[in-house]
């Protein structure tokens, strides 16, 4: 599915009006972000390595703004250049399990399309289900199971807010899934595409579930990416999903899950991750 340009650019007057819209433009002033990126568990050292920043807001001055509560989200908004483009990085996730409301978890995603972001970048930590995956893998995000019990685009609307009933034939972007294929070679890295299905979380799931959810057409399972991803395409916005095999799923290994083992797994494997993310974002505008 090709989108047109009314398609990416909805009307935002009422986004524009949300207070952490305004304390933000004053703080970047004449900085206008192409691209947004959302730094899952063990990642947010990209902010760090490969963006030259211009200017960091932390979460819990911006105005209504949430903020992470979880180890390894370092909570802040990082302006700045990768290359020549102008993205805006979210150094840490909220998430449904840390007792935030679906719309505030998803907040951030509309103050960025407010702020003028038209590409979204999602990456997450996984656990694997798909037969050959390992700790350590990628995953391009081809499709979602919504598994949360919740939708945040449930509610009133206010006009300007962005689609009531966005399509999600394609929520995923198949041209900036391609993009990030070709630059594989050369990363090291080992990258599939597939079925990402999102639970609540905070605990881990039990074996049976995961044998059900195999069974669903999932390929790995996590517990945050599609709430963003449902109110980015309510905006117009393009994105672009990136999972972390961190972990094999329950009753897969043949022992027990843990919050250390996502993030040790992340760790190992995210220098070459940023450098292959990096090159992704370098490119994004010339080929979507």
């Amino acid at each position: 599915m090709d989108f047109t340009e009314g398609d990416l650019l909805p009307n935002l007057v009422g986004m524009s009006s949300l207070p952490a819209v305004s304390y933000i433009q004053e703080r970047i002033a004449d900085f206008k972000p192409q691209i947004g990126l959302t730094l899952g568990s063990g990642f947010g050292f990209f902010a760090d390595s490969h963006l030259q920043a211009d200017c960091v807001i932390p979460y819990a001055d911006i105005p209504g703004f949430p903020v992470s509560t979880v180890e390894g989200h370092k909570g802040q908004l990082v302006f700045g250049r990768v290359g020549e483009k102008r993205v805006v990085c979210l150094q840490g996730r909220f998430h449904f399990y840390e007792g935030y409301s679906m719309a505030e978890l998803t907040l951030p995603v509309r103050v960025l399309a407010a702020l003028g972001v038209r590409d979204l970048v999602l990456t997450n930590a996984a656990g694997g289900i798909r037969e050959g995956m390992c700790p350590g893998d990628f995953m391009l995000i081809r499709d979602h199971i919504n598994f949360m019990g919740a939708n945040p685009l449930r509610g009133p609307v206010p006009e300007g807010m962005g689609a009531r009933f966005p399509d999600m034939t394609e929520a995923w972007d198949r041209k900036l899934r391609a993009l990030a294929m070709e630059s594989v070679p050369g990363s090291g890295l080992k990258v599939h595409e597939g079925v990402y299905i999102a639970v609540t979380g905070p605990s881990f799931e039990t074996p049976a579930e995961i044998q059900a959810f195999a069974r669903l057409g999932a390929d790995v399972v996590g517990m945050s990416t599609v709430p963003e991803c449902l109110v980015a395409r309510a905006c117009g916005l393009r994105v672009l999903g990136i999972s972390c095999v961190t972990n094999l799923a329950a009753g897969l290994s043949g022992g027990l899950l843990s919050h250390t083992e996502v993030f040790e797994t992340a760790m190992r494997v995210r220098e070459p991750f940023a450098d292959w993310l990096g090159a992704v974002i370098a490119d994004i505008e010339e080929t979507a």
